[in-house]
């Protein structure tokens, strides 16, 4: 079977063995888009969820350059799904490119990096009454190259893209780690899989970042004002009073 790439109009033949996700292949080792990687279960399990007309979408900036978003939705948000790893020049420029865009890195690729993020959250710390969290050291539970995207990073540690029933008494989680700081606090939110998928179908952000950012740093104001009032309403210090000697002290 053969058919034509959209991007570069060659042909592509079908790959439909038993070692890897069926999918079409350059003929050759031609690619057309060098950002390209190859696609894993967990790749193709995320990109299912979202309809066939949302998938490998090409786009094209003002200078005429080509790339293939993995998702990208009828509300302009671009999804990348990243498996393996990306080099931080790669990274920026998937960024710049895409402009409105969110990360979902597999955490399951290194068997380390749940088992770190387990042990880094302890440092976390939650704002009342929501699921945000502020760290002051997002790298301790997070890979280090992906705390300095200017892009929301989702990161699965589950392999989210494996269950076939994302919601329920347990859901699945994703981890969002926001590019934003506050007063050199990352902020990191947690969203069930499933409320991620219905967010992406309906709307063109995920998390409304600037009302969180606002809700941080109004937290850190209020705290800072309780500290100030526990100290001015303190009760001051007893003053000993001068020590005198009685009189028994001074005839003896």
């Amino acid at each position: 079977m053969i058919a034509f790439c959209p991007g570069c109009s060659q042909p592509m033949t079908a790959r439909c063995g038993m070692q890897r996700v069926w999918h079409w292949a350059h003929r050759g080792n031609r690619n057309c888009d060098p950002w390209w990687e190859p696609e894993t279960p967990w790749h193709r399990g995320w990109k299912d969820q979202f309809p066939e007309g949302w998938q490998e979408v090409i786009q094209r900036d003002e200078a005429g350059e080509k790339h293939i978003a993995d998702v990208k939705t009828e509300y302009g948000l671009v999804i990348e799904f990243q498996h393996s790893h990306l080099p931080a020049q790669e990274m920026a420029a998937r960024e710049v490119f895409h402009r409105n865009m969110v990360w979902v890195v597999d955490g399951t690729r290194l068997k380390r990096d749940r088992s770190r993020f387990l042990q880094g959250r302890r440092l976390f710390r939650l704002i009342p009454r929501t699921s945000i969290f502020i760290t002051p050291s997002p790298e301790a539970c997070f890979p280090i190259a992906w705390a300095k995207c200017t892009a929301p990073v989702f990161f699965d540690f589950e392999g989210v893209a494996a269950t076939s029933e994302p919601s329920g008494p347990n859901p699945s989680m994703l981890w969002c780690l926001l590019p934003e700081r506050v007063e050199g606090h990352a902020i990191v939110a947690a969203l069930p899989a499933s409320a991620f998928i219905n967010a992406a179908r309906k709307r063109a952000e995920i998390f409304p970042g600037q009302a969180i950012l606002g809700m941080v740093a109004t937290r850190f104001r209020y705290e800072r004002a309780l500290e100030a009032s526990r100290w001015a309403y303190a009760s001051p210090p007893r003053r000993r009073r001068p020590f005198r000697r009685s009189s028994r002290m001074r005839d003896a």
